[in-house]
């Protein structure tokens, strides 16, 4: 672990205990976080976005393992603790099977919690398999609201990028003042993690960016949250809220939030973690 029980079990919290999920058939490491006593609370799967891993959602995980809830937390393949694999090999498509393959894993009643890219994976994962409720946090768009590309700026995403495409190889002074609800701590640790497998898939990124077709059908029976930052440069407010339009769900804005700060800062994280918990439990999930 990377944090300490003081950063990533804020008060008041039940004694936790950790565990892992290995799925060797996909070279899958899963990270879990578990109450020390089990209930029938929903299952929570956290899927990360681009360049990240199980490490954006240690807070979360502290953060709901002290409350009851079991956390479970994917790391696709070729990011953090997966096995290592060839990124330009893999695709946004070898990704949704990498969480159809966790959720199956984990069984029909689980919630999918999906940040950035990871949350349109989660939306494509959804038309696969049966879940129990979903939470979209500054989620990617899917193909019908999203705003057109340039077919140049498609072009010219290479077969493996690193953290500069993404605002994120630079100095920390610079991130914290375009991130303001990060610490200096927050963005140290990102931008040390992010670098741990430093090349991401181009052809995922190529395919996010010419638009991924979801079917809104696959979740509209199921609770589902919204959720985007007023500080995101990644996915604007503006860009949440058409999402949560789209799929006919509440949306729960945070407008002193970042993209990252919404799930790790450590001054920000429990704004958000409080909106989702009060989202399973009017949902008895």
């Amino acid at each position: 672990m990377t944090g300490s029980p003081e950063t990533t079990l804020p008060p008041p919290g039940r004694p936790v205990r950790k565990d892992e999920i290995e799925l060797p058939e996909r070279g899958l490491y899963i990270e879990s976080w578990l109450p020390e006593r089990r209930s029938r609370r929903r299952p929570l799967l956290f899927v990360h976005g681009e360049l990240g891993g199980s490490w954006v959602w240690e807070r979360f995980l502290g953060y709901f393992a002290g409350r009851g809830w079991e956390g479970h937390a994917l790391n696709l393949r070729n990011h953090h603790w997966s096995q290592t694999a060839d990124p330009s090999e893999l695709s946004f498509e070898s990704f949704v099977d990498d969480v159809a393959a966790a959720m199956a894993r984990l069984g029909s009643g689980v919630v999918i919690v999906g940040h950035g890219m990871g949350g349109l994976l989660a939306l494509k994962a959804a038309e696969r398999r049966p879940i129990a409720g979903i939470v979209l946090i500054a989620s990617e768009l899917p193909a019908t609201i999203r705003d057109r590309t340039l077919p140049h700026l498609i072009r010219e995403v290479p077969e493996l990028f690193g953290p500069s495409l993404l605002g994120w190889a630079t100095l920390p002074e610079r991130l914290q003042r375009d991130h303001r609800d990060l610490s200096l701590a927050d963005v140290l640790r990102i931008q040390h993690l992010m670098g741990q497998k430093p090349h991401e898939s181009g052809r995922a990124r190529r395919a996010m960016l010419r638009g991924v077709h979801v079917d809104p059908a696959s979740v509209a029976g199921i609770p589902r949250l919204v959720i985007g930052g007023g500080l995101d440069q990644t996915v604007p407010l503006e860009a949440a809220e058409r999402l949560a339009t789209y799929l006919d769900a509440p949306f729960e804005p945070f407008g002193a939030h970042s993209h990252f700060g919404l799930i790790l800062g450590e001054e920000g994280h429990g704004q958000v973690a409080e909106a989702v918990r009060s989202f399973l439990e009017a949902n008895r999930l």
